[in-house]
């Protein structure tokens, strides 16, 4: 029993990259409460307002943005530490009052979910996609393999919104200092969903993508080190991030299918279809078939979402319970909503009926001429030998993305960052874009508009 409350002391950590300057006598909020106020006022929180989750560049107010998606799965995630805060064994089990568990697991979760897609790039995951095959074309010239190592290049060519995102939260929403936002190493475990450096490995699901780039490797082991997250030399998720992960999971099955809902693009009776099996919405679903009248279908379906959420929460929250020894020892590799059959009946949803619109695959591919066209622009410009143009380059490129690379480096000249890093700049740069901006930019640069 002491052990495992050893091992939740650390993974509850609140301490920090670097020390904190606030005055903590007069802010009541622990460091986790802290972390919180750091990440809702950060920029790149802001940017995912235009970001997309499932629909790029839409309209419609009632479909989920990157931003309002990533507000869900916060509460969400804060209401899955809440009732396992509830839990009188997994308090017993952890050494913590009650108390002690709620200003800490519910804040944790509230942040690490906030965060989860960060560093996600313009036009969903689509996006990720169009970075790493762009840059997997590009080094195919091998003249790149004198400039760049391999591993760096690798981080390119898998590249993913995680590794991104644990790199904007470390070093990129910075003022003028090292460590970006500085967050707790309590949510930073939680966060990485991937604590992996290496080349992606699907046999596990915290290897089954890079998680971490060369570059953020030494603060990756800062937190590996004070969250307890190695074992035997390898490294294994947080608990949290298990939970952060379902409620990511939870939000994004319904509500993209909710989003479908809402674009008329099937009715609620043939939503039905696809989860009347289910044993466990049984009752639920009897009592939605007695709604009649004017808007009927709506009602219907928000009250399915709604009983849905606490389904899936529910399922969640046991499974991570039944298995908590082996997650607390990293011995866990599935996600914790993997075999649930609810879960499952909502992914075919989307698969049938959403992923393979025309409209999506359309924007889409506008998506991938934005970012490969601004990829191509910035590094023709950047390495060009013509200082004239490096000069124009670095003129567009967000200031304070340079001056986070010249703290990261202590290299003050542009012109002498090394190529891994000048290529990091410009992918920095491209991956923020909000989708509206990435559009208008290469349109810009490449003289379709003025």
């Amino acid at each position: 029993m002491s052990e495992m409350k050893e091992k939740w002391d650390k993974f509850l950590c609140s301490e920090r990259i670097k020390k904190s300057s606030r005055k903590k006598g007069k802010d009541p909020r622990n460091e986790f409460e802290s972390d919180t106020g750091r990440i809702t006022f950060s920029p790149a929180i802001r940017r995912m307002h235009d970001k997309t989750q499932v629909f790029p560049l839409t309209t419609d107010d009632n479909i989920h943005s990157r931003l309002t998606h990533s507000l869900e799965v916060s509460e969400i995630g804060y209401s899955l530490g809440l009732r396992l805060c509830s839990k009188k064994n997994f308090l017993r089990i952890i050494g913590k009052s009650r108390y002690q568990a709620l200003r800490s697991i519910p804040v944790i979760l509230r942040n690490a979910c906030l965060v989860h897609d960060i560093g996600n790039p313009p036009f969903g995951h689509f996006g990720e996609r169009v970075i790493a095959t762009y840059f997997k074309d590009l080094f195919n010239d091998k003249s790149w393999e004198d400039k760049i190592s391999k591993e760096e290049r690798e981080d390119f060519t898998n590249f993913d919104g995680n590794s991104q995102g644990f790199r904007v939260l470390t070093k990129l929403q910075t003022l003028n200092e090292k460590a970006g936002l500085n967050l707790t190493f309590g949510t930073l475990g939680a966060f990485l969903k991937y604590p992996n450096f290496e080349i992606p490995d699907d046999t596990k699901i915290s290897t089954s993508k890079r998680g971490v780039f060369q570059s953020e490797i030494p603060y990756f082991k800062m937190i590996v080190e004070n969250c307890g997250l190695e074992k035997e030399g390898v490294y294994f998720r947080h608990p949290l991030a298990f939970l952060m992960e379902a409620a990511d999971t939870i939000c994004y099955r319904i509500m993209d299918v909710e989003d479908g809902f809402n674009k008329d693009w099937y009715s609620y009776s043939e939503i039905k279809e696809y989860i009347k099996d289910v044993p466990s919405l049984a009752r639920l679903l009897k009592s939605l078939d007695k709604i009649k009248g004017e808007g009927a279908e709506i009602t219907k379906m928000v009250r399915l979402r709604i009983g849905i959420i606490a389904n899936l929460v529910e399922a969640a929250l046991n499974e991570f319970l039944k298995n908590l020894d082996e997650i607390s020892n990293g011995n866990y590799h599935s996600e914790l909503l993997k075999d649930n059959l609810l879960s499952q009946s909502l992914k075919k949803i989307c698969d049938d009926h959403i992923f393979p619109k025309r409209e999506i695959y359309q924007l889409e591919v506008t998506g991938h001429s934005a970012i490969s066209g601004l990829l191509d622009h910035y590094i023709d410009f950047v390495f060009k030998k013509d200082k004239h143009y490096v000069r124009r380059a670095k003129g567009m490129i967000s200031g304070g993305l340079i001056r986070s690379m010249k703290i990261d480096t202590s290299i003050e000249n542009f012109e002498e960052f090394s190529t891994y890093n000048k290529l990091q700049i410009i992918v920095d740069f491209i991956s923020g874009m909000t989708d509206q901006f990435a559009l208008d930019q290469y349109q810009r640069i490449s003289g379709q508009k003025i």
